[in-house]
This record gives C-alpha cells, structure tokens and sequence, in this order.
C-alpha cells in the first residue's frame, strides 16, 4: 500500500519520517482535525500491513510511538468527553441491548434500501473499503488480553469473521469480490485518500482499542455495538443492491451478514461482554464506552453523507 496524501503539517511530517527514518522527529500541531486523523491513521497502519517502501522496523520506532501516543490522548478525550457514563443493572448482555436499542441513529442503510442511486452506492462503498478490507483485525489484538471464557468465544466469533477457516468465505475477501464486481478497486487502503474525518475516525478507535490492553472493555463493547446493529442494516443494503441491479458478489457479502450477525450479536453481549464483565467488574463502564462510541461515530458519518447526498 501506497502512504496516503498529507493533508497538514503534522500529516506531512509524520509520512516524512516514514520515508526518511531519523533519530528524532520534530513534528507541528495539527492544524485540523482531518491532519490528526490521517497521521494517526497512518500510524496505525505500521501495525497492520505497513506501506511499500516504508521500513517495518519504524512500526516501534520510539519517535513514532510518542506521536501516536500524543494523537491517541486527543482521540481518546474527545470520545471520553461525548460518552455519558451509563448506569445498569441485573444482567449485562440485557442492559447492552438495551442500551444500543434505545440509539436512534440516522440510517444510510435506510437510504441505500429506498433511494440512493448507483453513483452514491459507489462513493459509499469506496470510503467504507477503508474498514471492510481489514473487517476483523483490529478485534483480533484483543484475544491474548482475555480471561479464558471470553477468550474462547472472542475466538469462534472470529472464525465465523475469517471464513471458518476457508480463505475463500473471509469477510474481508468476500468485500474485496464485491468490490472488483462492481469496477472499484480492491486493493487495500487504495480509498483512504477520499476517506472523509469520520471515516478516519471510526478506523482509529477501532485501532485504538485494540491495540491498548487497558481499552479491552472498550474493544469488547465497540464490537457488540457493531454486531447488534448490522442484521436489519445488511439485509436493507441487499434490498438497496438489488433494487439497483448492482453486483450479486456485493449482495453476497451483505446476505452473508444478515444471519452471521444475528448469531454474532448474541455471542458478543453475552458470551463475550457479559463474561469479560462477570470476571472482571471494572471494565462495564468500558464496554458501554465502546458501544457508545460505535454508535455515535456510525451516526455521525451517516448525517455528513446524507447532508452530502442532499437527503439528511
């Protein structure tokens, strides 16, 4: 993968660095929130397949790390700062669905189902390529941080993510077929230039998450949020798909979600959260903040597009 485009000061001294390697890196503030996203963004990505002709030695580059560091206090005081505490009680697994029930978030697969039309189909599906070629990555981090009941059930959910153990059925892959169908490119991280603020967002807290043990709540609760509002939604893109006479590869991945994730959503409160929380008490507070964040940066990615589509 290519490094993306800077897009401020901070973002160019950070691809600088990834190009050059010096000892010691002095690198300005931000100058937007998009500059900040996109160097941090492509921090993260040092962790995952890295960039052509970037060293894999600066994935610890202790220059780098205290950037990414900088940008990850930020990240996370900003999601800190929007999350109410949420106060529950009895079980878990039924106060998380009651809590993600109770979101009413707007909706672009509502939109995709009824109205959009092909070209805005295409622009979404760029900007989403960002996550969907990575899918279940950055859950992954978490599997050694657990507990052995919620370790174990963390692992068959993501079985289930990366094809039951056939190359061919990976979510991931199954997007990348999608993707060719339809004409766009498939190759990672090939959209990340026209990836707006929200959807650098999304992929850092994901990343954030994941990679921070301290955050392995958070991870969980991302993660049950995720699963408890993707059934209805990906059934209602199949529809917009069909309605539109676009790719069957695409509508594959959307009809392979519509039953996995019914399944997934269970095991993820319950079996996952609610035993991580069973065993260790302090981190509830934490799943809710993953689960907030999930739905609040989902929503707020769904208003900029609709807004940007004319149909908020």
């Amino acid at each position: 993968m290519l490094t993306p485009k800077a897009r401020g000061p901070l973002s160019a001294a950070v691809l600088e660095a990834l190009a050059t390697a010096p000892d010691r890196i002095a690198t300005p503030s931000p100058e937007s929130a998009e500059d900040a996203a996109i160097a941090l963004w492509a921090l993260y990505e040092l962790h995952y397949r890295g960039f052509d002709g970037v060293d894999d030695a600066l994935e610890w580059h202790p220059g780098l790390l205290g950037v990414r560091r900088e940008l990850e206090i930020d990240l996370e005081d900003r999601l800190r700062s929007r999350y109410v505490p949420h106060a529950w009680e009895g079980d878990l697994a039924e106060a998380l669905f009651g809590y993600v029930a109770e979101h009413d978030g707007a909706s672009l697969a509502r939109h995709v189902q009824s109205t959009a039309t092909e070209e805005q189909v295409l622009d979404l599906f760029r900007v989403r390529s960002i996550y969907h070629l990575k899918e279940a990555d950055p859950t992954s981090w978490v599997i050694p941080r657990l507990p052995t009941g919620p370790k174990a059930a963390l692992v068959e959910l993501q079985f289930d993510e990366y094809g039951g153990g056939d190359p061919n059925r990976l979510h991931s892959h199954l997007w990348a077929l999608g993707m060719d169908a339809l004409g766009l490119r498939a190759d990672y991280g090939a959209y990340v230039d026209d990836a707006p603020l929200e959807i650098l967002e999304q992929n850092n807290v994901m990343s954030l998450f994941g990679l921070h043990r301290r955050l392995r709540g958070a991870a969980l609760g991302h993660l049950a949020a995720f699963e408890m509002t993707s059934s209805l939604p990906s059934r209602r893109m199949a529809q917009g798909l069909e309605r539109l006479g676009m790719a069957p590869a695409m509508i594959e991945y959307y009809t392979e979600h519509v039953e996995a994730d019914a399944v997934h959503e269970q095991l993820a409160a319950r079996t996952i959260c609610g035993a991580l929380v069973g065993a260790e008490p302090a981190l509830a507070d934490d799943v809710f903040l993953g689960a907030f964040s999930c739905l609040d940066l989902e929503d707020r990615f769904a208003r900029r597009q609709l807004a940007e589509w004319g149909a908020a």
